[in-house]
């Protein structure tokens, strides 16, 4: 009886084993659900179209110019504008939400948003895109971090606030490398549907922008805002 009992014990101990040991395989299978598969910092859209996202913490003079072209080629471009600059150019701010452009948080001071606590991060974002909720009157949906610099908590600050934390697939490194062609270069090389193109308002980049719309309108790619894009 003893023997019997050992044995249906035994038996019972391996299928309980069994069974942890698929669940937990199982857990740490990858997930097919959509939620799963959506990036919490988002590198590119989904659209049929490509993207222009000016980071802006200089350049005042070159915003309106930048307006113009864009006007001129019937395009929408997304603005990350940072909170302190934009405190000291609400007109532009404004002038920039008028013509029809998305405008993201670029956060407040230009912080390394990757060493930040979770509360720092909480304020600096907040901060940022409360102003320019009430400089531009549109609600504020995207924070691009300063220099791609993230972590899990300006992920989860951004999911509290209900932001989406964008990045970039192409760079133009406009800010460094301070010649037109290499910015048209940078921003056309290789360009495919989903592509947001990350610049900033420098004086090459405004000289660029003519021939960088054109050829997108040549090789049939619609330019959006980043928010269209990602949608």
């Amino acid at each position: 009886m003893k023997k019997n009992s050992r044995a249906l014990a035994a038996i019972t101990n391996g299928v309980l084993v069994l069974l942890i040991a698929v669940i937990g395989a199982v857990c740490f299978l990858p997930s097919s659900s959509p939620a799963a598969q959506v990036e919490r910092a988002i590198r590119r859209g989904s659209k049929d179209a490509v993207s222009l996202m000016f980071n802006v913490y200089w350049g005042t003079e070159l915003i309106c110019p930048i307006l113009d072209v864009l006007d001129e080629y019937g395009v929408k471009a997304t603005f990350f504008l940072g909170g302190c600059w934009a405190d000291d150019n609400v007109e532009i701010v404004k002038e920039i939400a008028k013509r029809g452009h998305e405008i993201g948080s670029h956060g407040y001071f230009h912080r390394e948003h990757d060493k930040l606590s979770y509360r720092e991060n909480a304020e600096e974002i907040q901060t940022s895109v409360e102003f320019l909720e009430r400089a531009a009157g549109v609600p504020v949906t995207l924070f691009a971090p300063p220099s791609g610099a993230y972590s899990e908590k300006t992920l989860d600050a951004c999911d509290a606030l209900g932001l989406r934390a964008v990045l970039w697939s192409k760079d133009t490194i406009d800010w460094r490398d301070k010649e037109k062609a290499l910015c048209l270069k940078r921003a056309t090389e290789g360009v495919t549907s989903g592509d947001l193109i990350l610049m900033h308002p420098m004086e090459h980049t405004l000289a660029a922008l003519p021939e960088i719309l054109k050829f997108y309108r040549e090789k049939g790619l619609a330019v959006v805002t980043v928010g269209e894009n990602i949608a």
